[in-house]
């Protein structure tokens, strides 16, 4: 399985992004808002940064700044590790182990298409393991699928 694979299968395909001068506090209420663990930070069409609940976590809570005061861009991960739409997911899943992160941006041809995650990636193997399991009952059974 690919990349673009789990992209068409998420139901929603927005990419939820903010700038670098966006307080964190406004990152938290989009995160919120909209139930993700990482937004992209963004400077108009180029990726320049992801903000994760862990760079709050470790950037700012345990520093002692305030959300509402810091700007994105000063605590956001800026080496950004992105992967291509034509990766295996077993690579990907790899990045994220070895790399220590949940989230992964995805490239087509140079252009930022969505994101995905380590949940995204565990459902996919899931329903493909899922899907094995079934074909291999049948075909042992000798009923049709």
């Amino acid at each position: 399985m690919q990349v673009f694979q789990i992209l068409e299968g998420k139901t929603i395909d927005t990419i939820y992004s903010i700038g670098e001068n966006n307080t964190v506090f406004e990152a938290l209420e989009l995160m919120a808002n909209k139930n993700i663990g990482a937004v992209l930070v963004m400077d108009g069409d180029k990726l320049i940064g992801i903000f994760s609940e862990r760079d709050y976590a470790r950037k700012v809570i345990l520093l002692g700044r305030a959300s509402r005061d810091t700007l994105v861009g000063a605590v956001m991960t800026s080496k950004v590790i992105t992967v291509e739409t034509d990766q295996k997911i077993e690579d990907c899943m790899q990045i994220m182990s070895d790399k220590h992160i949940r989230h992964l941006p995805v490239n087509k041809e140079g252009k930022l298409v969505g994101i995905i995650s380590i949940n995204d990636i565990v459902s996919a193997i899931i329903r493909e393991q899922k899907a094995h399991i079934k074909s291999l009952e049948s075909y042992i059974s000798g009923s049709p699928l």
